[in-house]
């Protein structure tokens, strides 16, 4: 099925074997497809008395024969007459929060490796304010993170539209505050961020190290905390390991919630290949879902970028979707993304920059020349990989977790003054991507 018509052909094909032909002509004939999105589909008919009979005696067949051809729930949406404008206005006007269109809880894949998180989101939500604030979420890029944290933001916008919300990234919260003090508009900044029942804050790791940036957000933090309004943030690690975190900031983070997200598992990757396909009105075979979900380990966003590719062959190309097809989609899109590396690979490669044996930089040589190179490869496992402390710690013969952290922060610490290394960083990093 190579377009959203070929899908409603199906399902009227279906729904023929179960009706008689007088009634699909007599109800579906001036039927057109709308759209698919958000598994839902969209039809429009031209007046309200037949939208009135389809939807309740053939609405739920129809969502039946969707939900079988998509293998996930699915809804049906019929439009009459000039209701058809209005859902096109209504889709072109922004909400008060655009960022958080398309996020929320219902399209979140839920497994083991994001529950405990997924479920303090919800609770959240709920009761803002009440349970769990601040609520801190942490783990690797293109996990699940931001989708949480703006489907809070809507589930409390559709229950209070009326809610103040505000929603900033650590890096653009830092260029907003530099562009309001050379402005003269200080205090409007700070009314924008504090003034809110509910302040959305992404990729906070990126406000560590800039002094005024975190003295401006910790006197934010307290005055929306004060006044009993709920704060969820995202980072890509826990506050302890934000080395350059003001403390003061690091025990307001810990003093809430803290819930981490790990790389899904085999079982929710499948699941998530086939959620973001029946958004984009994509029908994959099993084994193209199950050749997706093999082949992309610890990026959600990954599988968002085949999904889509392949949504582009069908459309632009006209191409059927095979095996070959999923192939192709995802060796451009890792091509173009981020390839996670093995603990081994880069052990290896910096102890050939270094010329050193492998097996001395996962021992207990304390050497100096030494010492460094096993620094510099625990700090690259850290930032080119998935791994925690722990796992990083059982690659060198079994090395705690604050071993691990301290040498992570020296090199850190190198890399502000030290050029050499820097250099020798950066080099290390260009062989591994270019295995």
């Amino acid at each position: 099925m190579n377009s959203v018509k070929d899908i409603w052909d199906e399902v009227i094909r279906v729904l023929s074997e179960q009706i008689t032909p007088t009634a699909i002509e007599t109800w579906f004939s001036d039927c057109q497809v709308v759209e698919i999105e958000d598994c839902r589909l969209v039809i429009h008919t031209t007046n309200a008395f037949k939208r009135d009979i389809i939807i309740n005696r053939f609405g739920q067949t129809i969502e039946n024969i969707l939900s079988e051809l998509f293998s996930c729930e699915f809804d049906l949406t019929v439009l009459a007459g000039d209701e058809l404008n209005e859902y096109e206005k209504g889709k072109r006007e922004s909400s008060s929060l655009p960022e958080m269109a398309g996020y929320t809880f219902d399209r979140f894949i839920v497994g083991n490796s994001n529950k405990f998180a997924h479920a303090a989101a919800i609770a959240v939500s709920e009761k803002p304010g009440l349970t769990y604030n601040p609520l801190f979420i942490y783990g690797n890029s293109g996990l699940g993170k931001t989708h949480l944290l703006l489907s809070i933001g809507q589930a409390i916008h559709d229950k209070s539209p009326t809610k103040k919300i505000a929603y900033v990234k650590g890096d653009d919260f830092t260029n907003q505050m530099v562009k309001a003090i050379k402005e003269g508009t200080a205090e409007e900044f700070r009314t924008k961020y504090r003034n809110v029942d509910l302040f959305l804050v992404d990729d906070i790791q990126f406000i560590a190290g800039k002094q005024q940036t975190q003295n401006e957000f910790f006197h934010t933090f307290n005055n929306i905390y004060e006044a009993g309004h709920q704060i969820v943030i995202t980072s890509d690690r826990p506050p302890l390991e934000m080395n350059l975190l003001d403390d003061r900031l690091r025990t307001r983070f810990e003093g809430g919630l803290m819930a981490d997200i790990q790389p899904p598992d085999l079982e929710t990757r499948m699941a998530i290949t086939r959620n973001k396909a029946s958004q984009l009105g994509l029908l994959l075979s099993d084994d193209a879902v199950e050749y997706i979900a093999e082949n992309i380990t610890a990026n959600i966003r990954q599988i968002e970028g085949v999904v889509k590719r392949l949504t582009a062959y069908r459309e632009i190309l006209d191409d059927i979707i095979t095996i070959d097809s999923v192939k192709r989609a995802i060796k451009d899109v890792i091509r173009t993304g981020v390839i996670i590396p093995t603990p081994d690979c880069i052990i290896k490669e910096t102890a050939r920059y270094y010329s050193l044996n492998e097996e001395d930089l996962r021992g207990q040589n304390r050497s100096k020349n030494m010492a460094i190179a096993r620094q510099v490869s625990m700090y690259l496992i850290r930032t080119l990989t998935n791994m925690s402390l722990q796992e990083i710690g059982a690659e060198y013969q079994g090395r705690n977790h604050s071993t691990v952290l301290t040498s992570i922060r020296k090199v850190e610490e190198l890399l502000k003054t030290d050029s050499k290394i820097s250099s020798t960083v950066r080099d290390i990093t260009s062989n591994i991507n270019s295995l």
